[in-house]
């Protein structure tokens, strides 16, 4: 079953609440998105740091209800 934008979304704020979260449905079709999440969070951390911690935030969807995500983090300086 796909996994609603909002719900990936949900997790990721729950997550990091300082997050400025954008998701993009790529091919209409649940299962496709890409994301782009700004949160202070990330500072000092490298870019697979940072995407460790959001996939640990979508709570082991990744593969399973979300099968692809495109992602982009950043810290609010790097915007």
């Amino acid at each position: 079953m796909p996994m609603p934008a909002g719900e990936i979304e949900r997790l990721i704020r729950e997550a990091f609440p300082d997050a400025v979260v954008a998701i993009d449905d790529l091919r209409g079709d649940g299962d496709h998105y890409a994301a782009r999440v700004v949160s202070a969070s990330f500072k000092g951390k490298s870019r697979v740091q940072q995407h460790q911690m959001v996939y640990r935030a979508l709570q082991g969807r990744m593969g399973g209800e979300l099968h692809a995500l495109a992602l982009q983090t950043a810290v609010p300086d790097d915007q």
